[in-house]
């Protein structure tokens, strides 16, 4: 069932499943897969909890997601569901998509060629302006600036682009984040492109942000990183894009600014160095996939099958730990199929009792 045939009781469904405890992109896919269809699956979340040793777990409230849907259309934006015709291309292949989104604007900029440019909140004013002069002169050559609509380096991104800009936030579509770019967040969303993950009325949390890196690397064919510290959610952000198989490029900086060692670093690890937009125009015109800096390969993502065998989520979760593992190798443990090994963690996710972490792996919550 493609989202272009969906009925709104499916469409609803399917924000429920997404609203519903411990359940993320990768168990949503996989419900949808096992069970066709998200209405089936809501009402099969009970029983893979209680598989997975948790009683009495319930779906996300009916009246909850009527709220939200309500807030959705009060303030003019509409759902995106991860199989409908017009999802960004370029987001749908990124590990982990979100499987709906909601947004504001004019999404056929999501189909043009996109760069992402992130960097430092408390940037400095030299690496301000070259960001803004940077967006625009891409812009200028067809190029659409994604950023997250943060202080510094990000607002200058996408003033400097303007209109040719989408915004992704970390919180629900209706809040601005910060207070000081909710006129410029309005512009984005009635002039351009606004994207949120989180459902409507959602303020920003820490464990948002990297949420929203993901889009933002997601959308690009190529993320610019200006200026970071290390450790800074720029660089989440310039590692995604070059798990994802995207194009990541850093300026450099002076080595006496602690600003800089983020990009400097990326450098070191293998970002392509850049010094004009010319050459990110040059890396980026007719980017066929092969990136010049370094990459690592996503993870496979199991199917189900009729042949798999019932396996007991308990069964994995002797083999687990607070250390990730490779999906895998838990197959190769367990000797069993992957798809029954995929079904247990389901069934333990959905519990409480699985994290999933970068690259495919698994852990024990």
């Amino acid at each position: 069932m493609t989202a272009e045939k969906l009925s709104q009781e499916e469409a609803f469904a399917r924000i429920q499943l997404l609203r519903s405890a411990n359940i993320g992109p990768v168990s949503y896919a996989q419900l949808l897969r096992r069970f066709g269809n998200a209405r089936d699956a809501v009402e099969a979340l009970p029983d893979l909890a209680a598989r997975g040793a948790k009683r009495n777990y319930k779906a996300a409230p009916r009246d909850r997601i009527e709220r939200e849907v309500q807030a959705a259309r009060k303030t003019g934006a509409r759902y995106l569901f991860h199989d409908q015709p017009d999802y960004p291309a370029n987001l749908a292949a990124m590990d982990g998509a979100p499987p709906i989104v909601t947004m504001r604007g004019d999404l056929s900029l999501a189909s043009r060629p996109c760069v992402a440019m992130v960097g430092a909140r408390n940037a400095s004013a030299a690496a301000v302006k070259l960001a803004r002069d940077f967006a625009r002169e891409l812009a200028a050559e067809g190029f659409v600036v994604v950023s997250g609509l943060a202080k510094g380096i990000d607002g200058a991104s996408h003033e400097g682009a303007f209109p040719n800009t989408i915004g992704v936030i970390a919180s629900g579509i209706d809040i601005a984040y910060p207070a000081q770019h909710a006129k410029l967040q309005e512009q984005i969303a009635s002039e351009a492109l606004l994207i949120a993950e989180e459902p409507p009325g959602t303020e920003p949390r820490g464990q948002q942000f990297p949420k929203r890196n993901r889009i933002i690397a997601g959308l690009a064919v190529g993320t610019l990183v200006v200026e970071a510290a290390p450790k800074s959610g720029s660089l989440i952000t310039a590692r995604l894009a070059g798990e994802a198989g995207r194009e990541v490029m850093a300026i450099p900086g002076h080595p006496a600014d602690a600003r800089s060692h983020g990009c400097n670093q990326l450098i070191r690890e293998g970002a392509v160095l850049v010094q004009s937009p010319q050459d990110v125009v040059e890396l980026l015109s007719g980017f066929d996939g092969q990136p010049r800096s370094s990459v690592r390969e996503a993870a496979f993502d199991y199917a189900f099958s009729e042949a798999d065998e019932d396996l007991p989520a308990d069964d994995i979760a002797a083999i687990l730990s607070s250390a990730p593992v490779a999906v895998d190798e838990l197959v190769r443990q367990s000797g069993t199929t992957p798809g029954a090994v995929q079904m247990a963690l389901l069934e333990l996710e959905i519990a409480g009792r699985l994290e999933r972490h970068a690259g495919g792996r698994v852990s024990l919550a």
